[in-house]
């Protein structure tokens, strides 16, 4: 092949005037195709088998948990929903035990009294028919019957009404997750995401009927969560079901409470400024 930069030598460029014109070209998008390889996340890469033994029937046995550090919080919705880039986490916050049935939030799994475990397995254990652990991650669908089933037995053991709400929350989390990631090709996509959308709500509803009621008779922390977190977490639930005084009146303790930092106070004008927007257009 001729050197079709013969000439150049003359400008002291000789080791480079036998070149490929597009070589470098070449060598560009064979990099982009290493880096779109290495950014083509695969969500089973992070995902591990956890060992448990189950504190109702005493047996061991396995639930899939996402590696720590290897995800990475984008923001956070009003309501406190955490988005996460690549991976929903919240997919795998319940643990399941295969052989009784019983289910909970990770935060509340081992924490059963013998008269819970009773209640348990006459009620649950009793009829339960194991679950499918199979498949290498969890998908929307799978969370979301795991974290009913984990509702079904905070109702069974008589959990506190914060446990219950916080599962109604983390609920409507998970559906909301499913409408994000329904691809607009989906058949019947507008009909699933109303459907989705409305279950949502209604988990959000008996979230917020919880949360008011241990507000009255539960201490603090509440789920993890101190009394400023919890009022303001209230105060986007009232909103997204539209009680909007209500939302108002729980913006307001935040707001003038002493205790508050600035990132709660901050979140709480974020509510506020969404609330006045609704009675602007109302």
């Amino acid at each position: 092949m001729s050197n079709l930069f013969s000439g150049l030598e003359a400008f002291g460029l000789k080791n480079l005037s036998n070149m490929d014109i597009y070589e470098d070209k070449e060598k560009e998008e064979k990099s982009n195709q290493k880096e779109e390889k290495k950014n083509n996340f695969d969500e089973a890469d992070i995902i591990f088998d956890k060992t448990y033994t189950c504190p109702v029937c005493d047996k061991e046995f396995k639930s899939k948990m996402v590696k720590s550090g290897k995800v990475k919080l984008l923001n956070l919705d009003s309501d406190l929903r955490p988005r996460y880039h690549y991976v929903d986490p919240l997919k795998y916050d319940v643990i399941v035990c295969p052989h009784c049935g019983y289910a909970a939030l990770n935060r509340f799994f081992k924490y059963v009294t013998s008269i819970q475990a009773k209640l348990i397995k006459n009620n649950i254990s009793s009829s339960f028919k194991g679950i499918n652990e199979e498949s290498e991650i969890y998908s929307y669908d799978d969370a979301i019957i795991r974290h009913k089933l984990a509702l079904l037995n905070a109702i069974i053991k008589k959990s506190k009404t914060s446990e219950r709400a916080y599962t109604c929350l983390k609920l409507a989390w998970i559906l909301r997750g499913k409408v994000e990631s329904l691809p607009e090709n989906t058949s019947d996509y507008k009909k699933q995401v109303e459907e989705l959308g409305r279950e949502e709500l209604e988990f959000i509803q008996k979230a917020y009927e919880g949360f008011e009621e241990a507000f009255s008779t539960e201490t603090f922390p509440m789920c993890g969560m101190d009394e400023n977190t919890v009022t303001l977490l209230s105060a986007d639930l009232a909103r997204r079901i539209g009680k909007y005084d209500e939302a108002g009146r729980w913006i307001s303790k935040v707001l003038i409470s002493r205790d508050a930092n600035e990132r709660i106070k901050a979140k709480a004008r974020e509510i506020k400024d969404k609330l006045q927007e609704v009675k602007t257009d109302q």
